[in-house]
């Protein structure tokens, strides 16, 4: 089935247990339900519940006869062993996807009407999935490359008229391909050496690499097709040639943690806030991202 990608057609999978299990169905195995642990599609049934019976039958609960597993949509998914109705699941994917500069815990507990510590808990699962893509392949045709700092305002101690401003912040790195996928994290500093990892890291050989005319990006690029714009002279398109998206990822992500989440600490709460902005920026239509959520449940959780 196509992937309804707005609210208003969202809106009967929004109030409908069951249709919204059946979206996630379609959106999971759009062949059929395959088995998550013999990967058979063939041998899977529905299980129902028998005319006969007084226990109450499980919705989309689904059984392998090759490795006789039962299952659900959510098994190995961040869904799994929650609690929580798959119609609040289907709300938050939306509304963190489709919030550009990001959704705090407290506006989605308002939102939806749930506890603060479950709105909490679904923004972290929601975010470990759009930050985790286990067959991710490298960022290809056109990539833009820039970097930014993020940090508090810089304080002045101890009588000194200037401080470092490098020491008061933290260096992140952009890699935009254009049309497509963002990676950004943090970096200890900014040289020609983690730059570089960096780009061989995410980057195909045969990309183009933009970037403005830092002297490190000459060596980073190692051997790849590379233009640079002087911002120094004012130059900040040439024809093709600029690092606009990048930096209008950054825009959104310092709005993001100016305005809604007030502040990031460093380490994995930085990588996770980098991430999750990555994921959100390639999911303008925010439904194409769900998939992303089938990742490992047990390692999202903690």
């Amino acid at each position: 089935m196509d992937t309804p990608l707005n609210w208003s057609e969202l809106g009967p999978y929004f109030a409908d247990e069951n249709k919204a299990r059946l979206l996630l169905e379609s959106m999971r195995w759009p062949n059929g339900p395959t088995c998550p642990q013999c990967k058979q599609t063939a041998t899977v049934y529905r299980m129902l519940k028998m005319a006969d019976s007084k226990k109450p039958g499980r919705p989309g609960l689904l059984r392998c006869r090759a490795c006789k597993r039962q299952f659900t949509v959510t098994t190995g998914t961040v869904f799994e062993d929650s609690h929580i109705p798959m119609t609040k699941w289907l709300q938050a994917i939306y509304l963190i996807t489709a919030s550009k500069k990001g959704m705090s815990a407290h506006q989605l507990h308002r939102m939806l009407g749930l506890t603060y510590k479950a709105a909490w808990f679904m923004g972290h699962r929601l975010r470990y999935a759009m930050s985790t893509d286990l067959f991710a392949s490298k960022l290809s045709g056109t990539v833009e490359v820039d970097e930014t700092y993020i940090g508090g305002k810089m304080r002045f101690a101890d009588g000194a008229k200037s401080v470092d401003w490098r020491k008061a912040k933290t260096p992140v790195i952009a890699l935009v391909e254009r049309g497509g996928r963002v990676r950004a994290f943090p970096m200890e500093r900014v040289t020609a050496e983690t730059l570089g990892k960096a780009i061989a890291d995410h980057v195909e050989t045969d990309a183009v690499i933009m970037s403005d005319e830092l002297n490190a990006y000459t060596k980073a690029v190692d051997g790849r097709e590379h233009h640079a714009t002087n911002h120094g002279a004012r130059e900040y398109v040439r024809g093709n040639v600029h690092s606009n998206t990048a930096e209008g990822f950054f825009s959104l992500l310092k709005r993001g943690i100016n305005g809604i989440y007030h502040h990031v600490g460093k380490g994995t709460s930085a990588s996770t806030a980098m991430s999750s902005r990555s994921g959100t920026t390639r999911a303008r239509c925010p439904m194409r991202t769900a998939p992303n959520c089938w990742c490992g449940a047990r390692k999202a959780s903690g």
